[in-house]
């Protein structure tokens, strides 16, 4: 019901939003005097973040064209490179000729990387950040799951563990020795498919695997999020957090965990911060800051933008990840049957990474890696802690460009091995022919 109120609401609002978009263009015309005025400034600022504020936002495009290695710009063409119902693997294709021109002859295969991007309401270009951070001295891989609204019914169910499978099947495609990077909430389910990976001495197994800002073990220095999952009983979470996807969506009856229900969650937790960045932005619209204004448009139309979730994805990590924390209790069973065996890692490395205000994953869950995954020698491990920075600082901004984005690049260059990265670029071409 929430769910069909919510799109009502939205179709309500159209018209109101498209007369408020028309009374801007008529205020910013230069041919009307008003528009000049304080009182004008001011009516058509209000305008703009009223329609900013109610507009539906869709699945974002990545916008990365070009990245600059050593004062040569390479163009860049994000492509699918694997695809399943349920997720496509993006490759952000260089320019060979350009790239080659500007690593100056260095045939040296850039090591690869994949990002693995949360399911957790957002679209991965969230994490455009994230992968501007790694272009110029990786080949990136990145997921880019599906919106649980668009898939029909027809494709069946999408769970925690068919996640951990189209890891490995992602993994597999790109080729033994690359470097796993997870963001948030691919950290149990990464951790599982490595672990088991590295049971069956898979030949897709990475040289490295780095979790940032993930709920590894969600008991350490519990925050809102960690107390709410623990306080609240699994059948709270069955019957207030699942909703009927209307028509017209393709997903139709699917039973989702709605993308606007998490992005409230978020938003009320730092409700003060949201009302004062648009209070800025709207100043900012008045002052004529186009800089400052853009900046907060770029934020928004990203953050704003959800998707859905499948049900049993949902419940699945609420009651494994959050409410009875199977993995760092040794109990996490894949398919039911299997028992997931971290201490058997031996050859990956490890690196886990953290913000000091982290108000999502509390400083230690990401660390819990480290005491789970015993048999990886201490050499093979790093931690670091981002001082100053909160859950989104760890993957996005100027502290993640200038500091923690080149210790990962550091870390993953000690496990890069050469002669797997040439053995991956020969089958990149095989496959491209």
């Amino acid at each position: 019901m929430l769910y069909s109120l919510v799109e009502l609401n939205r179709a309500a609002m159209a018209p109101i939003r498209l007369a408020a978009r028309a009374g801007r263009a008529a205020l910013n015309s230069p041919l009307n005097p008003m528009g000049q005025t304080s009182y004008g400034k001011s009516l058509s600022a209000m305008a703009d973040v009223f329609e900013s504020a109610t507009r539906y936002y869709g699945k974002p495009e990545w916008r990365i064209n070009s990245v600059r290695i050593n004062s040569i710009d390479v163009p860049v063409t994000p492509e699918a490179a694997w695809r399943s119902p349920w997720c496509g693997l993006i490759h952000f294709r260089k320019d060979a000729e350009r790239l080659a021109a500007a690593r100056r002859k260095n045939a040296a295969p850039l090591p690869r990387m994949l990002i693995v991007a949360p399911l957790s309401g957002h679209y991965a270009t969230l994490l455009r950040g994230t992968v501007e951070g790694f272009l110029e001295t990786h080949d990136v891989y990145i997921t880019d799951w599906t919106d649980a609204r668009m898939a029909p019914v027809w494709l069946g169910r999408f769970d925690l563990d068919d996640y951990i499978d189209h890891v490995r099947r992602m993994l597999t495609h790109i080729g033994g020795g690359a470097h796993v990077l997870a963001v948030c909430q691919p950290g149990p389910p990464v951790l599982a498919a490595i672990s088991m990976m590295a049971e069956e001495e898979d030949a897709a197994l990475p040289a490295s695997m780095t979790f940032m800002g993930s709920p590894i073990d969600a008991r350490r220095s519990p925050t809102v999020p960690n107390k709410l999952a623990e306080e609240r009983p699994f059948s709270w979470f069955e019957q207030n957090m699942i909703y009927t996807v209307p028509g017209p969506y393709p997903g139709v009856l699917r039973r989702v965990y709605p993308g606007f229900v998490q992005l409230a969650s978020f938003m009320n937790m730092n409700w003060n911060r949201h009302v004062d960045a648009h209070w800025k932005f709207f100043n900012h619209l008045v002052d004529g800051d186009g800089d400052n204004a853009g900046k907060h448009r770029e934020f928004y139309d990203e953050y704003l933008s959800v998707l859905d979730l499948t049900e049993e994805f949902y419940l699945q990590t609420i009651r494994r990840v959050f409410q009875e924390h199977h993995l760092p209790r040794g109990i996490y069973k894949y398919r039911r049957d299997r028992l997931v065996k971290p201490e058997a890692i031996r050859n990956v490395a490890l690196m886990t990474v953290e913000g000091e205000k982290d108000d999502i994953s509390g400083i230690g869950q990401t660390q819990a890696a480290h005491d789970i995954c015993v048999n990886i020698p201490k050499d093979m491990q790093t931690d670091y802690i981002q001082p100053g920075v909160g859950h989104y600082g760890v993957f996005n901004g100027s502290r993640f460009e200038t500091e923690i984005a080149p210790r990962v690049t550091q870390f993953t260059r000690r496990f890069t091995q050469p002669e797997l990265e040439e053995a991956a670029a020969a089958s990149s071409a095989k496959k491209k022919r």
